[in-house]
């Protein structure tokens, strides 16, 4: 029987789950231990992956080429196309000193810097999360705090980390929406699951967030504050996901718990300092109202789908035309507002010119560690070695649940989109839930709980937040700062799903309510 267990069929499955992860090892090897730069760390990993890619898994070198190339394209279009202009509206108002108005605005609400990390990191991020994605809230959130006077390590790590309850259902829902269409199940009963799982993160992630920012006793100081944050955050999700859908939440618990701290904020206030004159706040404001109108019209699907039909290139890679959706991305729709902001900062065209100049020269490396992290990505979902990966931990029985929120949490660790793991891994969690007798809604919906916490330490995302926090070249620091905490809150969601599976059933929805998809 032992020996039935070393068949060559066996071991060779065993050679390829071990390959398998020596390219995430190698990534995590240069960037936490080697402590190289993001985009070494990078272009390592990406050499690395295609030498694993041939030698192991056998795939042709025209595949490895193509996977890698069509990775890049992506990381360059939309990812850093949304980077670059979220940072030059971000530095159109810098240079023309609206920040400034800006910061004495939020001071003016709160002093406290546990406070301006709810208002603008946990709150507005959540916002912006829901309404754009693609890394942009952590981008502009991070260099918000940092204008802030706060440290650009702890500013781009706290945003990161904060960053995690509305993921899954960023960008208007497009993470559950396709997480629905993978795996065949309701897109309403996923919306409804997910949100009976990730208020109870978002309930506490301002205690956790105040907790890493300045200790305990800091925390118990503003206890009824951080309540008020994250008490209307849970509500707001768990309302919202139940019975709106899956394209809300983050832009109404986002907005809600923003409104409902700063009420907080100014009944406990007695006597204020003297406020801003209004016309010069909303002028200080309006490059980032026009982002949040512009992201808000380009999230409405009608439109999209016109701009995909009025302008779209295409290129070709070998033999595979790759559509360029260049005006319905989002990175366009906050161009065009940092366009419109431009007179209304008192800044010349030809002054912002040359600010979009240093804005790129700013962002070279950042762009080239974004660009090949998305070309390592793509090669190790292509190759077959993502898959290798989910498979073995599918084959955990019993445990799977503790298992399963792991497995959308490594798809987002490698491809830095929620969207992008629940695609990938949806079908095989449905699969793996019937195999073993589980409710398949638990196990699917927790792809994408799961999957949440991956986003703080995955390379794109450190790429980007970097970044916006002026820390390009310092990767390896800030995913030090955030490994902690993305394994503390995955152990967290893994006992909540596993409680759901096994003691809490009647929290999950029952199927037969819903309509056949």
């Amino acid at each position: 029987m032992i020996c039935s267990l070393f068949t060559n069929s066996n071991v060779w499955k065993l050679v390829q789950v071990g390959a398998a992860a020596l390219p995430i090892l190698a990534i995590f090897w240069a960037l936490v231990f080697a402590k190289w730069k993001g985009h070494w760390a990078s272009l390592f990993a990406l050499a690395f992956a295609c030498l694993i890619a041939y030698s192991v898994f056998h795939v042709p070198m025209q595949t490895i080429a193509f996977s890698s190339v069509r990775g890049m394209l992506y990381g360059l279009f939309p990812i850093s196309w949304i980077v670059i202009n979220t940072l030059f509206l971000f530095n159109l108002s810098v240079e023309s000193g609206q920040f400034k108005t800006i910061k004495q605005y939020i001071a003016a609400i709160t002093p406290d810097p546990r406070l301006q990390v709810l208002l603008v990191a946990f709150s507005f991020g959540a916002f912006l999360e829901g309404t754009a994605g693609y890394g942009a809230p952590v981008a502009i959130t991070a260099a918000m705090l940092v204008g802030l006077g706060f440290q650009p390590l702890q500013a781009a790590g706290i945003c990161l980390i904060a960053n995690t309850a509305p993921v899954a259902f960023g960008a208007v829902g497009i993470p559950i929406t396709v997480l629905a269409d993978i795996s065949g199940l309701p897109e309403m009963a996923i919306s409804q699951t997910v949100g009976r799982t990730l208020p109870f993160l978002s309930l506490m992630m301002p205690m956790y967030l105040i907790i890493t920012l300045a200790g305990w006793k800091q925390m118990v100081a503003i206890l009824p504050a951080l309540l008020v944050s994250g008490g209307s955050f849970a509500l707001l999700q768990w309302f919202s996901a139940s019975f709106i859908g899956p394209t809300l939440p983050d832009i109404i618990a986002g907005l809600g718990s923003l409104l409902a701290l700063w009420g907080y904020l100014r009944f406990r206030k007695i006597s204020t300092e003297k406020e801003q004159a209004e016309g010069g706040i909303l002028r200080a404001f309006s490059p980032f109202l026009l982002l949040t109108l512009f992201i808000i019209l380009w999230g409405i699907p009608t439109l999209k789908r016109a701009f995909d039909e009025w302008a779209q290139a295409k290129i070709n890679i070998g033999l595979t035309e790759v559509p360029i959706p260049y005006l319905s991305t989002p990175g366009t729709a906050i161009l065009l507002a940092a366009l419109c902001s431009i007179p209304l900062t008192g800044l010349s065209f030809l002054k912002a010119a040359g600010i979009y100049g240093k804005t790129l020269k700013q962002l070279r490396y950042a762009i080239l560690t974004i660009a090949t992290i998305m070309g390592f990505a793509y090669l190790l979902n292509d190759a077959g070695i993502t898959l290798t990966l989910a498979a073995a931990m599918a084959n955990t029985g019993a445990l799977y649940p503790l298992f399963a929120p792991i497995l959308g949490w490594l798809g987002v660790f490698i491809t830095g989109s929620d969207t992008s793991s629940n695609a990938l891994f949806g079908k095989l969690q449905f699969e793996t839930a019937q195999r073993i007798g589980l409710n398949p809604l638990t196990m699917v919906a927790a792809n994408a709980s799961g999957g949440v916490l991956g986003k703080m330490i995955s390379p794109q995302s450190i790429a980007v937040a970097a970044a916006g926090s002026g820390l390009t070249g310092s990767e390896s620091h800030l995913l030090r700062y955030t490994l902690k905490h993305s394994f503390i809150l995955l152990g967290i969601i893994c006992l909540i799903v596993l409680l759901q599976a096994y003691v809490f059933k009647n929290m999950i929805p029952v199927l037969d309510s819903y309509a056949t998809p």
